[in-house]
């Protein structure tokens, strides 16, 4: 089956839309020119409930919705749009609005890059002892885009924003050198965008005895969700298989971390096929999302999905907060709500399914879990720890924030118990 992509420039072949007023229209076209907006037929079909728009949840997750841009840069841009302005014109606003979303959350174009022979090295990042992140330039876009993707700068066209490598050898040669290296996650944008032959040439010399010392392959994708028929009925469906089944067979663990946001997108039939080969080559899936307003910001939510999840063999991994960067303000919830909507949800499924961790805010010195909320000497506090960190000496160390029901990320929070900073911030 090919599948069918809708940009900005086909939006009014989508047909559905026409159940939208004109202004709603209209406000899809200001949004998708300045973040990214890709959706395929197999999304429009099969996963949006198009009696519910526009508060269906599958629809705020690949369509554009005003209030994602603030209303100065909303009207700025529909201005330009109003008065049949030059594409050049547009551009350039669009390209100045990017500026101020924090396109590159957590320092990650200065803090995360490699280098080789003190050299930079673009396409890849190395936030922690362990594990390397690829960004192959051939998986810089996905099957459909997610409307909150912290990844947004990737796609928006403007190669100063984009993190991208042209040549694996650079990889190879980096872990050479770096032997505490044990993990690989390979990420885009999508890799699975790329043809088995491409992923080949970055997976197979891994399997060398070389690089014994990489035990882990990771591939983070939403193909599963977007395009399950990458590894059904592509035409080189059955060579991807085969490539994660080389993986397994040489002895390393492969893992798929498939990103699902809400458990309407297990249901198709088509899904439910591609796990069963996916997991019929060894590998194994593991899942995470973002906690997100208007689209699972309750607790019923993540519950069911985590009881699906491990009914169809697939491992609860992480609950995020949603990263401090794009549309955020339109997606985020408080981190004390965030503790409350998990707790809810974690307390109401079996063991099985508590193998998720969170709420985790990956920012700038690691991953950061809430914990809870404690009242100790008369001060109610938050509990937090981290998952990862930049220094690996800070896991699992627990710290204390002031309790504060507005904060949304961890810059906003204040260290409890008159302690003037956090343990972390000496670094």
């Amino acid at each position: 089956m090919e599948t069918r992509l809708f940009g900005t420039h086909q939006l009014s072949q989508i047909s559905q839309l026409e159940r939208l007023s004109e202004e709603q229209r209209f406000a899809i076209r200001v949004v998708a020119t300045v973040l990214p907006f890709r959706v395929n037929h197999y999304v429009i079909d099969q996963l949006i409930d198009w009696d519910k728009i526009p508060q269906d949840p599958m629809f705020q997750l690949c369509f554009p919705q005003a209030e994602m841009l603030s209303p100065a840069h909303f009207n700025r841009i529909a201005d330009l749009l109003r008065q049949q302005a030059s594409t050049e014109q547009i551009k350039h606003a669009a390209q100045e609005i990017h500026k101020e979303l924090n396109p590159h959350p957590a320092n990650q174009q200065t803090l995360n890059v490699p280098r080789l022979d003190e050299v930079p090295i673009t396409g890849m990042q190395h936030k922690y002892r362990e594990t390397v992140l690829y960004f192959p330039s051939q998986g810089q876009f996905c099957f459909s885009y997610c409307t909150f993707c912290f990844r947004w700068p990737q796609f928006v066209g403007e190669k100063e924003l984009r993190i991208a490598a042209t040549d694996p050898e650079v990889l190879f040669a980096y872990l050479r050198r770096h032997p505490e290296v044990t993990d690989l996650l390979i990420t885009g944008g999508d890799p699975l965008v790329m043809s088995a032959r491409r992923l080949e040439k970055i997976v197979m010399p891994l399997l060398k005895e070389e690089f014994s010392q990489l035990r882990n392959i990771r591939i983070g994708s939403k193909a599963l969700s977007y395009w399950p028929y990458r590894f059904l009925t592509d035409h080189d469906s059955d060579d991807l298989l085969r490539l994660f089944e080389c993986v397994t067979k040489a002895g390393k663990h492969m893992a798929l971390m498939v990103h699902f946001n809400h458990w309407r997108e297990m249901q198709p039939e088509p899904v439910r096929k591609a796990i069963s080969r996916i997991q019929g080559t060894g590998a194994v899936l593991r899942t995470q999302s973002p906690l997100l307003r208007h689209i699972n910001a309750a607790s019923d939510i993540w519950q069911r999905m985590w009881q699906e999840q491990v009914q169809l063999g697939l491992i609860p991994y992480y609950m995020f907060i949603v990263r401090d960067t794009g549309p955020r303000s339109y997606f985020e919830v408080p981190l004390v709500e965030a503790w409350h909507i998990y707790r809810r949800a974690v307390r109401k499924v079996s063991g099985l399914a508590r193998t998720v961790r969170g709420p985790s805010m990956s920012a700038g010195p690691g991953k950061v879990e809430i914990q809870g909320v404690v009242e100790l000497t008369g001060e109610k506090a938050l509990v937090l720890r981290f998952i990862q960190g930049r220094n690996p000496n800070w896991v699992q160390k627990p710290f204390f924030a002031r309790y504060d029901e507005a904060a949304t990320w961890l810059d906003q929070l204040k260290p409890a118990f008159g302690e003037e900073r956090f343990f972390y911030e000496e670094e």
